[in-house]
């Protein structure tokens, strides 16, 4: 419980960091004077929930009655899954079949970028790690 409140906060403030770059980003680059509070309300929450929500996930990772496989796939199926009910009903993908294949296509590479970074990441450490254990 304790490791899910502190990914909660994680994500949360990731997100609203995330919605402070991107409104500041739109308001100097595309020179608006004002923004309509009320677009602004709804992206800031779709972004803070998408940090919780993509930190909280990666809760699947630490499960050791899993495979690797197994929590990528639990993970990869949570954060498709609701970061397109999110994105299509805030309306950051456009409602049509071209635009949510072309999303998923570039999420789906994101992804699978992100999670090969991460596992050669890992793979480096675990094999560090061994090596001081056979000097020991």
């Amino acid at each position: 419980m304790k490791k899910f409140l502190y990914r909660s906060i994680i994500g949360i403030l990731i997100g609203s960091f995330i919605a402070v770059v991107v409104t500041s980003s739109i308001i100097y680059f595309g020179h608006f004077p004002v923004i309509n509070g009320e677009e602004f309300i709804k992206n800031s929450f779709g972004s803070i929930f998408c940090g919780w929500f993509f930190a909280v996930s990666s809760l699947y990772f630490e499960l050791e009655s899993l495979r690797l496989s197994q929590q990528t796939a639990l993970h990869f199926i949570t954060v498709i899954v609701l970061y397109f009910i999110l994105s299509l009903g805030i309306g950051w993908i456009p409602f049509d079949l071209k635009n949510i294949l072309i999303s998923a296509a570039i999420f789906i590479v994101v992804y699978l970028v992100i999670w090969g970074c991460y596992y050669l990441y890992f793979k480096n450490l675990a094999n560090q790690m061994n090596e001081d254990l056979e000097k020991i």
